[in-house]
């Protein structure tokens, strides 16, 4: 059965509420970061044993950030979230472009291209202010771990093997409509709907990052992606809580034999106490055949040691399962420190490893429904492992 969209009427109420206008001026506010890591980089490369990726590497991830705002007399926020990449990572320029809605009684609706509330409300392993993330797909900016970077790993944007926060068959901003419910007590509600997921599957609905569907044929490609975050955040007597868990899934309408439609779900919690915080996460993205089936997890804490200092461990695990004998594993750690040099300035030290192993039976990665990574047959990566180091120290601005 069809799913059917059930949030316009909160945005026609939102709207309503807006009436009359008002004369306010608006908050031209705009910011950013910059953040670059130099690394030595040492690397095991089963994958391919003729490479030399050995030897000193610099990573960049940057963006602009636009977010003019103004908030009418009688409460309610109107505002854009404009974000430009500072690299042409992917081809791609602007990386979300939403506009939002926001009052203490309303809560806050976003309309655009922008990640879902079950990514956003996710609660995982601490990370020390400034360093490397390494929960995340950026490892594979100084670590070959990816087939496409040279790696035997099929890549998992946005999926569980490689990060705490996902989306629905890794889909990435997508156009979306997302309501977070005010926060009772601590408690706060997410749901978002986006009609359809990034290329591949759907290319014939066109989606495509901070652009407009062009229409959207619900017979084919994967359609109709839900998602629902319950997160909370609270103080109890010097112990800071925090707790999120959520769940999404989409319309499979490939048509392709022996699948079905995809899921996500995770939980994850942090709790802070004298100058400790320590979380973790656990995550699991059924792609229904599309895509080899993830999990992963991770784990860690940071010290704020009195004073500019912070240290930290962590580490995320992940495992992929093609359904047909081939499965993979990650495993990554970071040990790092940090020191805030004045506002918004943050310098770091970190030592990173990272091992991407595929089974002997190896991990499918032919033609199958999903495209490359998903079934067709055996894996030339099969029995392979890349193991890679980088000690490194970088420089976070924010502003």
């Amino acid at each position: 059965m069809k799913k059917h969209l059930a949030s316009t009427s909160a945005i026609a109420l939102g709207v309503a509420m807006a009436a009359p206008a008002s004369a306010q001026e608006w908050n031209m506010k705009w910011g950013g970061f910059h953040n670059t890591f130099v690394g030595y980089v040492s690397v095991d490369n089963d994958a391919t044993p003729a490479a030399d990726w050995d030897g000193v590497d610099t990573f960049t991830n940057a963006e602009m950030i636009f977010s003019p705002s103004v908030t009418l007399d009688n409460g309610l926020t109107f505002g854009i979230d404009l974000q430009y990449e500072s690299k042409n990572t992917g081809g791609a320029i602007v990386d979300e472009s939403f506009m939002f809605i926001k009052s203490d009684t309303l809560g806050r609706i976003d309309l655009g291209n922008e990640n879902s509330a079950g990514y956003k409300m996710m609660v995982a392993a601490p990370a020390v202010s400034g360093a490397f993330g390494i929960n995340s797909a950026s490892i594979s900016g100084f670590i070959p771990i990816w087939t496409v970077n040279g790696g035997n790993l099929p890549p998992a944007f946005r999926q569980s093997a490689f990060s705490s926060y996902t989306e629905v068959l890794g889909n990435n901003d997508v156009p979306r409509i997302t309501y977070y419910t005010p926060s009772f007590n601590g408690l706060t509600l997410g749901v978002s709907y986006a009609a359809t997921v990034n290329g591949g599957l759907s290319a014939a609905n066109s989606p495509n990052n901070a652009g407009n569907n062009a229409g959207v044929d619900r017979n084919i490609g994967v359609t109709d992606i839900w998602d629902i975050a319950l997160g909370y955040k609270q103080s109890f007597n010097g112990v800071d809580v925090a707790f999120a868990a959520r769940y999404g899934t989409a319309e499979n309408n490939t048509g392709f034999a022996g699948t079905d439609d995809p899921e996500v779900w995770g939980v994850g919690a942090s709790f802070g106490f004298g100058g400790w915080t320590i979380g973790g996460s656990y995550g699991e993205n059924d792609n229904g055949g599309l895509l080899p089936d993830q999990e992963g997890w991770s784990l860690g804490f940071t010290y704020d040691i009195p004073g500019p200092w912070q240290v930290g461990l962590e580490t995320h695990q992940g495992e992929y399962d093609d359904n047909v004998g081939g499965d993979a594993e990650l495993n990554t750690y970071q040990l790092a420190a940090s020191r805030k040099l004045g506002k918004g300035v943050t310098w770091s030290l970190f030592a990173l490893y990272v091992e991407g192993s595929v089974s002997a039976a190896g991990l499918a990665n032919g033609s199958g429904p999903g495209g490359p990574g998903t079934g067709g047959g055996g894996s030339p990566f099969a029995g392979t492992d890349v193991e890679g180091t980088v000690i490194g120290t970088g420089i976070s601005l924010s502003f």
